[in-house]
């Protein structure tokens, strides 16, 4: 897409807050949040899962009223966000979704629209008519179809979509109409909020080169270290209740923090041993009486040292580690000429499909959305029966298995620590299910909730819990980091690159598939499968493209 410029780009501080909370129950989520956005800077917003991102992103989008503080936009800016309903404007056509981008200009398009198909308009109304027409005039409206189809087709939009309804968009392009639709207007500020969910690897790259082509502040919250590292020049820490901004990436950030942390600590130890040298002198001399000036001045000492406030972080790493339980020597399956077409469709989704997954693989399974993926991993996991071909799994292959949506395992009534006993293979083992939920954050009553309440990370993580019980030696991962913060993603990083069996999974997270993948399966268009026995990168490296 073009590198066109915001209209206040040139600008500091474009969006700030003084002393913003928000308070859903008797705790604020946060408090007391003076942060100001600006300078053309990409700002990632980081935080783990609960902290309150995307409730500040509504703050700041003024979908959310806060409980207290403001937020200021400069005069004469504009603020565009990228909408996370999809699936919200199916019957409407694509290229009136990108035009309600401009919300003024579409407003008064449909206004005067509205008063020139009612046959009992007034004089009056044809008079507002006309100013409607003008206010359309000024905004750009004469030429913002022609606009928003050039944007489409840069955007990879087919122009003969641009005319048609939503849904007969694919699902893995509808989120680039909802980005042009954001960035129509040319926004001063832009808001993203997890703008990679549900784009497939190559979509993603495509969103990191429109982004850093496009000159305006934005906001952006999202998972994916690798995009984040790719896009922003700034990180906006939501934690212990506050921002902080951090100059750099996300790399730049996990280590500027981790020092100012560890800084922090150091001289709140510094002044605590200053300090009990401090008391004892006093304790012992304050009733000397040659020593009582000595006295009064360590007490004013004393008074004048201030330990910093280190509250405690939201942030909580879990222990993730995955064993097998039996050794596989040789071959884990064998695919042969694997089709599978879903009933009442008129093709493959899987065409022909042959393949030797060797034990000790760790393949990444990648591909534009739609393409048969999840099809594959269900096959696999035998949740599907293919309509020809054969797999064969070993003899001694046990297999686990993650699916991209786990909400069937998930239907009965029952709490954390019965669902998690039924994995444990043995009978009243209740100290193993009680340190596995601990290891995996989940503790006290905590474990006495219903799993049917639990939320979609929550739900992975006791997916992980089921595979780490159950030690299979051929794991199956649709999607395994789908809803999960840093901190859990980093943590199933460390414990896949520990496991020592066979992996196969899918993943969108360019980070976690460069670190863990040594073979790579790209699916692509007419049922071809290309089989890569290297890294991630080193594949990127032979398609010509820069890592």
């Amino acid at each position: 897409m073009p590198a066109f410029d915001a209209a206040g780009a040139r600008g500091t501080f474009m969006l700030s807050t003084t002393n913003l909370a928000i308070q859903f129950g008797a705790k604020p989520l946060f408090e007391h949040v003076s942060v100001k956005f600006g300078e053309g800077n990409r700002y990632g917003l980081i935080g783990a899962n609960g902290c309150g991102k995307s409730t500040l992103m509504k703050i700041l989008g003024g979908d959310l009223e806060p409980s207290a503080g403001e937020v200021v936009l400069a005069a004469g800016l504009r603020l565009g966000k990228l909408r996370q309903n999809q699936f919200g404007y199916e019957d409407e056509r694509v290229i009136d979704v990108v035009m309600q981008g401009h919300a003024e200009m579409w407003r008064a398009m449909c206004d005067r629209d509205r008063i020139y198909a009612d046959p009992n308009a007034s004089d009056a109304d044809y008079m507002r008519a006309a100013e409607l027409e003008a206010k359309f005039a000024e905004y750009g409206g004469y030429t913002a179809e022609s606009r928003a189809a050039s944007l489409l087709s840069e955007a990879g939009i087919e122009p003969a979509m641009h005319f048609g309804p939503m849904r007969e968009v694919p699902p893995g392009l509808k989120l680039r109409v909802l980005l042009v639709q954001a960035l129509f207007s040319q926004p001063d500020v832009l808001l993203l909020d997890e703008p990679t969910n549900n784009l497939d690897i190559h979509s993603i790259r495509w969103l990191e080169g429109v982004l850093n082509d496009y000159n305006a502040t934005m906001i952006i919250v999202s998972h994916d270290r690798h995009f984040l590292n790719q896009v922003c020049t700034h990180v906006a820490d939501l934690d212990y209740g506050q921002v902080k901004i951090y100059p750099g990436n996300y790399d730049d950030f996990m280590l500027a923090s981790v020092q100012a942390r560890e800084r922090a600590e150091a001289a709140n130890a510094k002044a605590k041993e200053r300090i009990s040298d401090l008391q004892e002198f006093i304790r012992r001399f304050s009733a000397n009486a040659s020593k009582a000036r000595q006295a009064t001045s360590r007490r004013r000492q004393l008074e004048k040292i201030k330990l910093e406030d280190l509250k405690p972080s939201s942030r909580q790493n879990p222990y993730i580690r995955f064993e097998q339980a039996k050794k596989l020597y040789r071959s884990a399956v064998t695919v042969q000429d694997l089709r599978f077409r879903y009933p009442g469709t008129g093709a493959d989704v899987l065409g022909g499909l042959s393949f030797t997954v060797e034990a000790g693989d760790r393949i990444a399974i990648i591909g534009p959305n739609g393409i048969g993926k999840t099809t594959l991993m269900r096959c696999l996991a035998g949740d599907l029966a293919p309509t020809g071909g054969q797999i064969l799994w070993v003899e001694n292959a046990e297999r686990g298995y993650m699916p991209q949506d786990p909400q069937a395992e998930f239907a009965q009534k029952i709490d954390l620590f019965g669902w998690m006993s039924t994995y444990t293979g043995k009978a009243d083992d209740d100290q193993i299910v009680r340190a596995t939920l601990g290891r995996l954050l989940f503790s006290g009553e905590e474990t006495k909730k219903s799993v049917k309440v639990l939320s979609g990370g929550e739900k992975g993580r006791m997916i992980y819990g089921k595979l780490m019980l159950t030690r299979p030696n051929v794991l199956l991962l649709d999607e395994p980091t789908n809803h999960m913060d840093m901190e859990t993603i980093e943590s199933l990083q460390i414990g896949l690159e520990k496991y020592p069996g066979t992996l196969v999974f899918v993943s969108h997270d360019r980070e976690f598939v460069s670190g863990l993948a040594t073979r790579i399966f790209e699916l692509q268009p007419g049922g071809r499968l290309v089989d890569f026995r290297g890294t991630y990168d080193e594949y990127l490296a032979s398609q010509g493209i820069a890592a």
